[in-house]
């Protein structure tokens, strides 16, 4: 069983620098057609302070940490017995290119079904920017396979 202790702790904060070359690379691969995503004049034009991010920009920063799984490993759970279970988005003001945008991530809830066999973490994740600036919340469920 999962350490239930866990619940609404937090993890270590993570400031990451957001580039414009990456947010036009994660645009491309995520087939992001519109030139704000690409050329800081028509971003500005159309009344953001650079080039934005795609909206789920948010979960590829989580992952500049230098262990991924942070949150898997250090509550000990055994990634071999982990599925992605649901990830879901709520917007605040834009990232931006030459944001520094820190992510706090808390374990919100650790439950179980069907008498143990399969576990839940649900990991919320907030981001606010160098401006103090409430960028967006990302909550993410795991299932670990205990049978």
């Amino acid at each position: 069983m999962i350490d239930r202790t866990f619940i609404g702790r937090s993890f270590a904060p993570l400031t990451v620098a957001v580039e414009a070359g990456r947010l036009r690379a994660f645009a491309s691969a995520t087939n992001q057609r519109d030139p704000i995503y690409r050329d800081r004049i028509a971003a500005q034009a159309a009344g953001y302070r650079d080039i934005p991010a795609p909206l789920t920009f948010l979960f590829t920063l989580d992952l500049e940490r230098e262990d991924p799984f942070y949150f898997i490993n250090e509550m000990k759970i055994e990634l071999a017995r982990v599925l992605h279970g649901e990830q879901a988005f709520t917007y605040g003001a834009p990232i931006c290119a030459g944001d520094e945008v820190t992510l706090t991530s808390t374990v919100e809830d650790i439950f179980d079904k069907k008498g143990g066999a399969l576990e839940f973490v649900t990991l919320k994740t907030h981001a606010t920017n160098q401006l103090g600036k409430d960028l967006g919340t990302m909550t993410r469920s795991i299932v670990v396979r205990n049978a």
